[in-house]
């Protein structure tokens, strides 16, 4: 009896983890750039004697997010950015380091940073970028920033920044509790000259809905499994202790 209870409590457990993994994907359908958590489970054998040797229990794990590209939405506004194949943006994160996003959605905060609508301010290939007031604010294919200043002509454009753009192998990258992407083992990211953003629209988030939910069904009834066998352990033993005082 032990030995069942605690693999089915451990069963529990990982149904648990799996199901917070999924609940936290499906929260983030609509965020703009968001790639989804992939979980999966693992068998844990225990050692430390002859009574572990026969002990397997459950673990639940994010192995890695995926990176595949969400649908991009044309909104037709000059500040929306989707970053083209595996290209992500360089951003300030809460703690001061740099982290990366295909978050896209662009805004010049009152003090005339460029930065994403969650408020991290973007990198630029100097630092941040600060966008003086200007008639016009244009985006390049390339990351360039440039505005039309004030009173200016309609073809003087000047070039005030660019945006730090990267293109990392999936092994370079980790996922943090925040959902920004950062260089594994810490550190920066080399930019890349070659990629490319489109201006006018947002990537979304590739989280599939309709699978979630019935990856969210199909967990529910592992963890109903789970449950069902905790009970039937408690049954049996109150069974076997009934006969011992029959005895």
């Amino acid at each position: 009896m032990d030995r069942l209870v605690y693999t089915a409590l451990s069963g529990l457990r990982s149904a648990m983890a799996a199901q917070d993994v999924t609940a936290h994907n499906i929260a983030n359908a609509s965020t703009i750039g968001f790639k989804r958590d992939v979980s999966a489970a693992q068998s844990r054998h225990l050692v430390g004697g002859q009574s572990f040797a026969s002990r397997i229990q459950a673990a639940e794990g994010t192995l890695e997010s995926d990176q595949a590209p969400g649908t991009v939405n044309q909104t037709g506004r000059a500040l929306d950015v989707a970053m083209l194949g595996e290209s992500m943006m360089a951003v300030q994160a809460p703690d001061g380091t740099e982290a990366y996003t295909r978050r896209g959605d662009l805004r010049i905060s009152p003090t005339g940073i460029l930065e994403t609508g969650d408020g991290l301010v973007v990198v630029g290939q100097g630092g941040p970028i600060t966008v003086p007031p200007a008639n016009t604010v244009e985006i390049g294919a390339d990351g360039t920033v440039s505005i039309r200043p004030q009173g200016g002509q309609l073809n003087e454009m000047t070039e005030v920044g660019r945006i730090k753009m990267v293109t990392p192998q999936p092994d370079e990258l980790e996922k943090g509790l925040d959902n920004l992407m950062r260089a594994a083992g810490g550190g920066q990211l080399a930019q890349d000259d070659t990629a490319r953003l489109q201006t006018g629209g947002l990537e979304g988030s590739n989280v599939n809905m309709m699978g979630s939910m019935i990856t969210m069904i199909e967990q529910a009834r592992a963890f109903e499994v789970q449950v069902q066998l905790v009970t039937s352990v408690r049954d049996m033993d109150l069974s076997s202790t009934a006969l011992l005082r029959l005895e």
